[in-house]
């Protein structure tokens, strides 16, 4: 697949202006980025358009928005979605959204943290908020520039949510984004876990100088299709990714005895029960397709059952 690179023109007038722009709104609250937080504030204007674009908005569309920061990306998702709810855990930074989106209306900002949130409840306690343009308040899109620290379980809590978001837009650190959408050969258990449940791809790169302050490492726009319903027949999704989990306990290992390890299970039964899955002994985990992770699932589930 051809990955578009975004374009590093961050020392251009835009990107100048809205670097001024960030500095200006830290100094007037009296703010500044918490390292602790993850915080590093996009100021590349270029970037936020492939953002946006990436996201397919209309006004009849719902976005939630995880660590809004100064509300950079929130002004774009305000002006091109139906409804954009924000998740803010600096109660600070919320505060300064609510007067600088004031002029605004179809937003919700909330201090919460996004972990201890279940979209549904969110979207059930907003909704009557919405404007009428928005056909399905049940549908919407995550959009967000995540703090690098809390990404894989931001990731996790919206794939395994009650309502899962149609797609997922999200700016992730460079490596975490290859990682996600790493074929057989490189799988790891984040892989797997993104793929069950939806279609990754990298739209672009994106250099940490277009960033304030400036982090240590390299980004990248995801995108993440999600499914309606996944793809794999299992018996279910906790028993697929036990097996799963089992398979990576000793990622060096041939697959084998990882599994015979992980489930506690003596390795003659293990191989005769891999051998029904038609699934090579001798592999080792991150070489597995997603497919032959479900057959192990089934079979090793009927020979619990039996």
């Amino acid at each position: 697949m051809l990955r578009r690179y975004v374009p590093r023109n961050h020392e251009k007038g835009a990107e100048k202006s809205l670097l001024s722009h960030t500095k200006n709104l830290l100094e007037q609250y009296g703010l500044r980025a918490r390292k602790g937080l993850g915080q590093h504030f996009l100021v590349n204007s270029a970037t936020l358009k492939v953002i946006t674009a990436a996201a397919q908005l209309s006004r009849s569309d719902l976005v939630i928005e995880v660590g809004p920061g100064i509300g950079v990306l929130t002004l774009e998702l305000v002006r091109q979605a139906g409804w954009a709810i924000a998740v803010e855990l600096d109660t600070k930074l919320a505060e300064m959204l609510k007067e600088t989106l004031s002029r605004e209306a179809n937003y919700s900002i909330i201090n919460a943290d996004v972990l201890k949130v279940e979209p549904l409840d969110l979207i059930q306690k907003e909704r009557a908020k919405f404007p009428p343009m928005m056909a399905d308040p049940l549908k919407y899109k995550l959009v967000a520039n995540l703090p690098y620290y809390i990404t894989q379980p931001i990731i996790r809590h919206f794939c395994e949510a009650r309502l899962k978001p149609q797609i997922m837009v999200i700016m992730v650190q460079k490596e975490v984004a290859q990682n996600i959408t790493a074929q057989p050969g490189d799988l790891s258990l984040l892989a797997i876990s993104v793929q069950f449940y939806g279609k990754p791809e990298i739209v672009g790169y994106v250099s940490a100088r277009n960033f304030y302050p400036a982090p240590k490492v390299d980004s990248a726009i995801l995108k993440i299709t999600m499914y309606s319903q996944p793809p794999l027949n299992v018996t279910s999704e906790e028993s697929f990714f036990k097996v799963v989990r089992a398979g990576f306990s000793a990622r060096r290992k041939q697959v084998a005895n990882s599994l015979s390890h992980g489930l506690d299970i003596p390795k003659p039964a293990v191989l005769s029960l891999m051998e029904k899955a038609g699934v090579l002994p001798q592999k080792r985990p991150e070489n597995l397709t997603l497919e032959e992770w479900a057959h192990l699932e089934t079979i090793f589930s009927e020979a619990k059952a039996s």
